[in-house]
């Protein structure tokens, strides 16, 4: 695997050649070449080898050429907790996992609620691998009393806002973020937990919960924030999007909202469509999260909500923890799991099964969170940013602690043999991951 930080990669010629051009947002879906001159896409067609001469030549025979994968959900734990992971490690684990882009979440220390943070956060990222979108904090401190200055947040270049790894619990406070992050063109995203029902929970509450002597956190927990934060969205006219859902009842809440015409969108995670409860077995705090993984009555259901259009997005709520969190006892272990080496070949199963199309795919993996975040990306349009992902549909690996780029190993999926893996990832023209 090779690796070049953005600040070092060239910006030169490059024919992808005869590779499968998936690109939705223009209906493409066929064998051609794709040519990256200065950075930007200017040309999509069959036998561009033979009217440009001059760029390098990759051949991509067997391989699918999409726009940059965008992970809409991450947490580079920078600043604060440079020890699990930092902006350029996490963007290199991102460039090898095929994204070109990432929106990390504002849960740092101190959190991102000002504008000294962001700038920070974007600082960091001229040296790292892939582009870093800051999400900033609905609230002060993260919490949950008073309203960040979203205009300042706005200008020092975040996207959206959110308490991710806190719900706000306060409704008011939650109608007044949509209002006002709607001023200005912020997206406001919920972490739909109802605290008096999770607190002090570690897994699904269920029979398997009682029978490990854990205390649960049940599904309902997430349902009702669910519930609350589409009606303040419906009620305010200003868009909400859900992130990590889990439950059958939560994806059955909002496909009845889009129905109904209110602006809501949802991303899931890889490990709520591949894993159950049942991952945890002998107390194996790597697969403690939240929310927790849940029954294969909810992975079903997840499944259903990504075929039909109800969710959005895969995002992988990237959440990296060193050793001293998670090799304790397991009620007390950090929740989270790092995601993103792993999110790309987990998704390429639904497409193996027959559950969705490649196309959907990237809709899932690109075109959507850039059109939920309102950043560039998603398309492989001539003219557009070159930001490209090259995948292996059939490359094989196995998942070993060795081969692991986050500074951090805190994965249920170590051990796994995996099927599909990205094999270049281009930004801005910058060859910044290589493994062809």
């Amino acid at each position: 695997m090779d690796f070049s930080p953005l600040h070092e990669a060239s910006v030169l010629p490059v024919l992808l050649a005869n590779g499968r051009v998936i690109d939705p947002v223009n209906g493409i879906d066929q064998v051609a070449d794709v040519l990256v001159e200065n950075g930007t896409v200017t040309a999509i067609g069959a036998g561009l080898d033979s009217e440009r001469t001059s760029a390098r030549r990759i051949d991509l025979q067997g391989k699918w050429v999409v726009p940059g994968l965008i992970d809409m959900h991450v947490h580079l734990r920078e600043p604060g907790a440079e020890y699990k992971e930092t902006v350029v490690s996490g963007t290199k684990a991102a460039a090898a996992g095929g994204f070109t882009a990432v929106a990390c979440m504002p849960n740092t220390n101190p959190v991102n609620d000002n504008q000294a943070v962001t700038v920070l956060i974007r600082s960091r990222a001229a040296e790292g691998y892939a582009r870093v979108y800051p999400v900033g904090a609905i609230s002060k401190g993260s919490a949950g009393e008073n309203l960040s200055e979203f205009g300042e947040l706005r200008a020092a270049g975040v996207v959206a806002v959110t308490d991710d790894g806190l719900p706000v619990t306060d409704g008011q406070l939650m109608r007044r973020a949509l209002e006002y992050a709607g001023n200005y063109k912020l997206l406001v995203i919920s972490h739909a937990e109802e605290l008096s029902l999770s607190r002090h929970g570690a897994m699904n509450e269920g029979s398997l919960s009682t029978r490990m002597g854990l205390i649960g956190i049940p599904s309902v927990a997430e349902e009702i924030m669910v519930y609350r934060d589409i009606a303040l969205a419906r009620y305010t006219g200003r868009p909400v999007h859900i992130a990590h859902v889990s439950t059958r009842e939560a994806v059955s809440l909002i496909r009845r909202a889009k129905a109904q015409g209110c602006k809501v969108t949802a991303e899931t995670a890889p490990h709520y469509f591949t894993l159950t409860e049942e991952a945890i077995g002998s107390y194996d705090a790597r697969a403690k999260m939240n929310p927790p993984l849940r029954t294969a009555d909810d992975v079903a259901a997840i499944k259903e909500g990504l075929q039909d259009g109800t969710l959005d997005a895969i995002a992988t709520d990237h959440a990296p923890h060193s050793e001293l969190e998670k090799d304790v006892e397991f009620d007390l272990a950090a929740n989270g799991i790092i995601g993103l080496e792993t999110a790309l070949p987990l998704a390429l199963a639904l497409v193996r099964d027959g559950l969705i199309t490649p196309a959907r795919l990237v809709e899932l993996l690109s075109v959507n969170p850039a059109r939920i975040l309102g950043v560039d990306g998603g398309t492989l349009t001539v003219g557009s940013v070159a930001d490209v992902t090259v995948i292996d549909p059939e490359r094989s690996f196995r998942y070993d602690v060795e081969q692991v780029v986050s500074k951090s190993r805190n994965s249920p999926f170590l051990g796994w043999e995996l099927a599909g893996k990205a094999v270049l990832t281009m930004v801005g023209g910058r060859v910044v991951y290589s493994d062809i």
